[in-house]
């Protein structure tokens, strides 16, 4: 992941096959999914604690890279094998959505 920088702990779900390498133009938080819709920006990754299929569908929408999943959070099957077919990456994080974003804007991920 390259504009993600070292000391940011994250764990890829996804499988092997989809390639973790990707351009980071921004981050966005949230979990409301038609906010992200209408504030999210193509290149984004999307930091949620949501687990549903509609995660990366909205992903797919909006042309973002990623999606990184807090406090541990793991995705069901049915989202698992979306992300897979729609080559969107999961990643996971054991910190909360705030602790996250702090940390990938003090790297320049804000907007």
């Amino acid at each position: 992941m390259r504009g993600i920088g070292q000391g940011i702990k994250l764990e890829c779900i996804t499988p092997a096959e989809i390639d973790p390498s990707f351009e980071v133009a921004g981050c966005y938080c949230g979990d409301l999914l038609s906010y992200v819709m209408a504030h999210a920006k193509e290149g984004d990754v999307w930091l949620t604690s949501q687990t549903h299929q509609n995660i990366v569908a909205v992903a797919v929408l909006l042309n973002l890279p990623c999606i990184i999943l807090v406090e541990n959070k793991l995705p069901n099957e049915d989202t698992l094998s979306k992300a897979q077919r729609e080559g969107i990456v999961l990643l996971g994080s054991s910190d909360n959505a705030f602790q996250l974003s702090g940390r990938l804007y003090a790297l320049g991920l804000g907007r």
